[in-house]
């Protein structure tokens, strides 16, 4: 069973089919029409929605913030245990009569600044701004920050919602003008409308809890048919489900994999959801040993970035900016805020799409990956003694193996990884830089945001102690190939070699020995082979000239 609130409403579902996502529910389950679907595949944010997750018995429902999801392609299921907003709900409007509603100061700002033409992506952009506000406005009030909304606050926000009537001028300024509307509310102490769902009124703070009808077996969360939807809230209980159903879809933020739903129609049978999983959302830094020989191990110790697999961009960005701030200046430039809220590392690697903004940083950090594999122990339960107890999932049947393996041998071929069925991902491993270290990252795509690249190069370059002479480089590439990959006569070149622009010119010169570059819609093999040479060319220069910083 799943529970969650829709606009101020208790909800628990357990006949549901799996793959039914927030924008379906609303749509068709609940004739919530004001949430519009535009392009179905989370790239205009028309059916963008607020949520808010629900507080535990020892938070405050205050100090929780509002996020922005694209309704089209999240499955339902990933609202358990949140309050899903609507436009037509952040209003106060309790006689339900339009010319007796208190907007929103989203709604308001957007009425006054003439902010809405065509209207169908208006729902979208106001939820988007109404998130923007009630999140600036908590932290006013914790006395984080002073200053008001700034117009790169406001397109930063907006960024993955598309306006085709071009009307973007208006809209931005309706969100420069939203801090100054509630502050006239407050001065004239007109009571704001409270969004959040306190424990006092939570349905739900009773009966939050795993669903199971004994102990040691897990059910289903959704069941429909022939199609579940198994939510665990532990590894151990992950490791259980997956060796009772190896052929189950896989699902964390499913930003990618929710296309598959929306686009090429598929019903996935049996899907495994991984958000409930907090084991899978932190990072560490440890002390590990890329060696395995354990006699040698103390010899070899690096210290590593450890990052689950289930951390969401959003929530992995302050990591990356305190230990890899090139890495994490990159985040603006990676789809839109509201797939970052949802997307997580661990889907974007298992997904080796060749074309994926993280994998090909990953692969020039030397990053490696942690990966388990789930089997049942038990081989004398047969398909038919499976077809009987086909809804539980019993616990005393499981063994695992894990393994770290340099990322580089993790891509196969197109979509295909050294996962299998029953394996999952646990974290990504990423050495520390060290100071003779550099990292330059660039991508290319036809829009500067809330798009997929062209084509992507991220360099490491290792320089010796005077730093004269390049150590060592790692050339990642995305859009160049069937998967990513390490170009590796191009780093060769570069090893041994002094630090100057000559040296990456020859290098850039082997890139056709490296790939071979394929034409579709975002570039021409010609194109995507001239700019990467060219980038390559580019590293070098920044190299040359931060070189002489630190000399100066």
């Amino acid at each position: 069973m799943i529970h969650f609130y829709l606009n101020g409403q208790y909800k628990q579902l357990t006949d549901l089919n799996p793959n039914t996502t927030v924008l379906e529910y609303l749509r068709l389950h609940e004739r919530q029409t004001d949430t519009k679907e535009g392009c179905g595949s989370g790239d205009c944010g028309a059916c963008t929605v607020m949520a808010q997750r629900l507080p535990s018995s020892d938070e405050d429902s205050s100090d929780l913030p509002f996020y922005t999801l694209n309704a089209c392609i999240t499955l339902l299921s990933l609202m358990d245990g949140h309050h899903i907003m609507t436009s037509a709900y952040i209003a106060d409007n309790p006689e339900h009569h339009p010319e007796r509603a208190l907007l929103h100061p989203a709604q308001q700002a957007m009425v006054e600044c003439h902010g809405s033409q065509c209207g169908f992506c208006t729902p979208g952009f106001v939820m988007t701004l109404a998130s923007t506000y009630e999140n600036h406005r908590l932290q006013v009030a914790k006395g984080t920050i002073k200053d008001d909304l700034s117009y790169d606050d406001i397109v930063a926000a907006i960024g993955g919602n598309l306006c085709r009537c071009t009307g973007y001028r208006p809209i931005i300024e309706a969100g420069l003008a939203m801090s100054e509307i509630g502050r006239q509310r407050d001065a004239d102490q007109t009571i704001a409308k409270d969004l959040t769902i306190s424990l006092a009124t939570d349905a739900m703070a009773n009966s939050r809890q795993t669903v199971s009808s004994e102990m040691g077996t897990i059910e289903p969360a959704l069941n429909q048919g022939s199609r579940k939807l198994f939510i665990p809230k532990s590894v151990a209980e992950l490791n259980q489900v997956l060796a009772a159903h190896p052929k189950a879809t896989i699902w964390a933020g499913g930003t990618d994999l929710g296309l598959s739903v929306t686009q090429h129609l598929v019903d996935h049978d049996i899907i495994v959801q991984l958000s409930a999983i907090d084991e899978l959302k932190s990072w560490s830094l440890q002390a590990l040993s890329l060696n395995t020989d354990e006699q040698s191990k103390s010899d070899s110790e690096v210290e590593f970035l450890v990052l689950g697999a289930g951390m969401s961009y959003k929530s992995m960005l302050p990591a990356l900016e305190q230990h890899f701030p090139a890495f994490a200046n990159l985040f603006e430039r990676i789809a839109s805020p509201q797939i970052r809220n949802m997307g997580t590392i661990g889907g974007n690697v298992a997904n080796a799409s060749p074309i994926g903004d993280l994998p090909p940083i990953l692969l020039a950090l030397d990053t490696h990956i942690h990966l388990r594999h789930c089997a049942a122990i038990d081989n004398s339960i047969n398909s038919a003694t499976d077809n009987i107890n086909v809804n539980n999932v019993h616990s005393n049947q499981v063994s695992s193996i894990d393994e770290i393996i340099p990322l580089s041998k993790f891509f196969l071929d197109y979509k295909k990884t050294k996962l299998r069925a029953g394996s999952y991902v646990v974290a990504l491993h990423i050495p520390l830089m060290q100071d003779n270290q550099y990292l330059y990252i660039h991508k290319i795509s036809k829009r500067y945001e809330d798009d997929i690249s062209a084509c992507l190069l991220a360099a490491r370059l290792d320089l010796s102690a005077d730093g004269m002479t390049i150590q060592d480089a790692k050339f990642g590439l995305g859009g160049m190939a069937a998967i990513p990959l390490l170009a590796a006569e191009c780093q060769q070149a570069l090893i041994g070699q002094a630090v100057n622009v000559a040296s990456f010119e020859q290098a850039a010169q082997r890139l056709p020995n490296d790939v071979s570059p394929m034409t579709d819609v975002r570039a021409s093999r010609e194109y995507r082979m001239h700019v990467m040479q060219r980038l390559i060319i580019k590293c070098g220069k920044q190299l040359v000239a931060d070189v002489q910083a630190v000399d100066a």
